[in-house]
């Protein structure tokens, strides 16, 4: 992922609920991760994510903040405060509390979207205790990372 980001000459931003700045870690220990991976946002309260996202209060009250609503505005608004060309957003219910009937806990929602405003999500469904769910839901975003380089042309 980094190799083909720094071909592109794109940097990466990450927004990160759920997962408290781990997609951050797993970015940045890759060494040489610094020419690729531009910054991350860290916004585990409502409060955080429309100050610094710009999410608006309105999606969060209507949809919840565990929402493909509130995960793509979570990532236009990393793109948007950043210098990035591609971004990723996790939000979600990693346990053991939070779940409801609608969404129990594993329900994670993620969108990934380029600077060009190309923007694709997805709601996932994951099992097990909450170091587990938090884990998948990184292994998720970098994949979504991958799949979003594979079908993009890079615009000089």
């Amino acid at each position: 992922m980094g190799e083909c980001l720094a071909q592109r000459g794109w940097m990466l931003v990450t927004a990160e609920s759920c997962t408290g700045g781990w997609l951050g870690q797993a970015v940045t220990a890759v060494a040489g991760s610094s020419a690729w991976y531009e910054r991350g946002f860290v916004t585990y309260s409502n409060i955080s994510k429309c100050e610094m996202l710009s999410v608006r209060q309105v999606t969060l009250d209507y949809y919840g903040a565990v929402s493909i609503h509130t995960a793509q505005e979570m990532v236009l608004g990393a793109l948007k405060h950043s210098h990035a060309q591609i971004g990723v957003s996790i939000t979600g219910i990693a346990g053991p509390d939070g779940g409801t009937t609608e969404k129990p806990v594993g329900t994670v929602c993620f969108a990934w979207a380029t600077k060009e405003g190309r923007v694709w999500q997805e709601t996932k469904h994951f099992n097990g205790n909450r170091e587990t769910i938090r884990q998948l839901s990184v292994a998720t975003a970098l994949h979504g990372i991958l799949h979003l380089l594979e079908n993009t042309v890079a615009v000089a």
